[in-house]
């Protein structure tokens, strides 16, 4: 599978999603139509800046699980399975359940801060129990496991103590929603998610490197530390971003890149590009199925997106040797 092949996919995929939903838009609709009718009006404000912000998403989940999957050399890493989303949601849920009092002009960016430093705290404790258990995956899932459940109950005592209105605002950003988004939040999320997944793909050369091993990459004049960190720290900004602006879904980091992996190969100048079309292209798509399938009521995309990825993860452990999974 080509990047152009990918491309042409998300380029489909696109155009069926900027057309679907409880309203029926079409192209030949727009076009006879003015900017001030209500046909317009849905499409600029509401229906195009979700199909944006779902290729951004989509595209930061996957990049951030292909970079986790190359740095710790194994196709089962992921950032929600190794708790790195849990932390992010956890800090989320502070800011929105504790009184905490913002500025008018940091409130708006609490959300993705929160995440932000979530993921990061998450991610550098993964980072050093990777570095302590000499690359051993099975304790590494392990750990992730302790982490997600020990958010998760961290969660759940904010939850127990937040009131009606907060824990239902918690509770759908937990499942997933590309709904909340408006142009001012999608410059956003342009601003980070873009130069930060370049800044990562011109890291792809140093992540090729790490696939010999951290003592023939330091041969070969490579800063393993430095770089590891760097790495973790681009993937850490992916995760948090995605996690402030849809909420937790599940499963495109772990599915997109192994499945891009199978196709073509695993040199990552490439893997990197094409995870970021195959990421953008199944979220647009579970997105799209999520607000057309029970129209107009809409499903939250993260639970599309685990009973897709569930089972596939799943398949996945059940056809590896257990020798492998260590």
């Amino acid at each position: 599978m080509s990047i152009f092949v990918l491309l042409f996919l998300l380029t489909t995929v696109t155009l069926i999603s900027v057309n679907s939903g409880a309203l029926a838009l079409s192209f030949h609709t727009l076009w006879n139509s003015s900017f001030d009718d209500m046909e317009w009006q849905v499409w600029l404000d509401i229906r195009l800046p979700r199909v944006l912000l779902a290729i951004l998403v989509g595209g930061a989940l996957a990049i951030s699980g292909a970079i986790m999957q190359g740095l710790f050399r194994n196709s089962l890493a992921d950032p929600g399975l190794l708790g790195i989303s849990s932390g992010a949601a956890l800090m989320v849920a502070i800011v929105i359940i504790l009184p905490f009092s913002f500025s008018p002009i940091f409130a708006f960016y609490s959300h993705i801060v929160a995440a932000f430093i979530g993921g990061l705290i998450v991610a550098m404790i993964i980072f050093s129990l990777h570095q302590l258990s000499d690359g051993n995956l099975a304790r590494l899932l392990l750990a992730g496991i302790a982490i997600n459940a020990l958010c998760m109950s961290f969660i759940g005592v904010l939850s127990y103590i937040s009131t009606d209105q907060q824990l239902r605002q918690f509770s759908l950003w937990m499942m997933g929603s590309l709904s909340q988004i408006d142009w001012k939040t999608l410059s956003i999320a342009t601003l980070v998610i873009i130069p930060v997944s370049t800044l990562a793909c011109w890291q792809s050369h140093k992540l090729n490197l790490l696939q010999l091993g951290d003592e023939e990459a330091h041969y070969l004049g490579l800063n393993v530390r430095k770089t590891k960190f760097i790495l973790l720290l681009l993937s850490a900004t992916l995760i948090g971003c995605a996690v402030a602006l849809s909420g937790v879904i599940g499963f495109i980091g772990l599915v997109v890149p192994h499945l891009i992996r199978m196709r073509i190969g695993s040199n990552h100048i490439w893997l990197l590009p094409a995870t970021i079309l195959g990421g953008s292209t199944l979220l647009l798509a579970a997105d799209t199925l999520s607000r057309t399938l029970v129209s107009p009521a809409e499903i939250p995309v993260g639970l599309i997106t685990g009973l897709i990825g569930g089972p596939y993860f799943l398949w996945l452990i059940l056809r590896q040797p257990a020798g492998r999974m260590s």
